[in-house]
Formats: structure tokens, C-alpha cells, sequence
């Protein structure tokens, strides 16, 4: 069936409003994060082209491993209250690597993250040419360092990175906890 502009235009009056991919993305995004056990931070990640999800992604260790929420129970892995990374994989990381076991191709894919990558996953980002990366919410805020590394990088070498901004009339229904980190 083929709208007509009449048509369009009287959904338009009704108040619905289609959602962007970009909101129906990130909103996915933002559900994987809670499936996180990390404390500290849940990070979620859709990694899609031509509107079609590729994989997903959220933080967490390699399968088969401990969870840091079990192993230390309200407290964390203790290797990242010391400043060290935990052991956890990061949302793009277990996106991408998902992609690239099941034989995915990513070149020219985007991908949406609840926090802009680290440096690290900005590199990988990169290696995979992945062309675009919409995030939620700032590294370097939630770090609470000056810039955001991850983001300065993929610019500079030519990647779409864009902070995400939600489509006209649509609320995320729930974002990812963050806590707020003290050096």
C-alpha cells in the first residue's frame, strides 16, 4: 500500500509520530546496557547498515568467565577501582566481535552506544571501517577528563560521530545508569 501526501499528513495530525532508526537504535542500545553486570557503568551497543541490525553488544566479560557484580559483590572488580581496566570486553568490542565471528561485514556500518568509545574501541572502531558512531552520552564526562579521545580520534581520520538527539515526540523510555567515577 503506497501513502499518499494526504495520507501522511493525517497521521501527522493524529500525533503519531514514526520513529527514526536513529531513535529505534539507540533505544535498543540503551535496553542491552541493563543486561551489563558491571557496577560502575552499563554500556549498550547496536551495531547496524542499511537499517538492518548486525549485532549487539553490551559490557561484560567473555563468556564463560565470572561476572565482576558476582565475583565482588557491590563493589566492582578491583582492578577498576584501581585505575586498571577490568576485564570486561566493552559494548562495541562484543558488538564488533559478534559481527566478525558470524562473518558479518561492517565496513560502512554504523554503530549506537549508550557512552562515546574509549580510545581503544575508537581504534577498533576504525580498523573495522565502521563509518558512523551515534553516542548517548560522553566518555570524557563520565571519566571526568577534558576530552573525549575516542571521539577526537575518529573525527580526525574521517568517521561520523554524532551525539545522539532524540526525533521529534520521542522519549527514551530509560537510560543506562552511570557512576560518576572519583580518581
Amino acid at each position: 500500500m503506497l501513502l499518499t501526501s494526504d495520507d501522511i499528513t493525517a497521521t501527522i495530525q493524529s500525533g503519531h509520530v514514526r520513529p527514526r532508526f536513529d531513535d529505534i537504535f539507540m533505544e535498543l542500545a540503551v535496553n542491552l546496557a541493563k543486561r551489563s553486570h558491571c557496577i560502575k557503568a552499563q554500556v549498550g551497543a547496536v551495531l547496524t547498515k542499511d537499517t538492518r541490525i548486525i549485532s549487539i553488544g553490551y559490557n561484560g566479560p567473555p563468556a564463560g568467565t565470572h561476572n565482576c557484580d558476582d565475583e565482588f559483590p557491590g563493589v566492582g572488580c578491583p582492578r577498576d577501582s584501581k585505575g586498571s581496566c577490568s576485564l570486561a570486553l566493552h559494548a562495541e568490542e562484543n558488538a564488533i566481535l559478534y559481527a566478525a565471528k558470524n562473518g558479518s561485514e561492517v565496513a560502512g556500518a554504523t554503530i549506537y552506544v549508550t557512552l562515546s568509545p574509549c580510545i581503544a574501541c575508537a581504534r577498533i572502531i576504525y580498523s573495522m571501517k565502521i563509518t558512523r558512531v551515534i553516542y548517548l552520552h560522553s566518555y570524557a564526562e563520565y571519566k571526568g577528563i577534558a576530552s573525549d579521545e575516542g571521539v577526537d580520534f575518529l573525527r580526525k581520520f574521517g568517521v561520523t560521530v554524532e551525539r545522539y538527539s532524540p526525533g521529534e515526540g520521542v522519549t527514551l523510555v530509560s537510560e543506562p545508569p552511570l557512576t560518576k567515577r572519583t580518581a
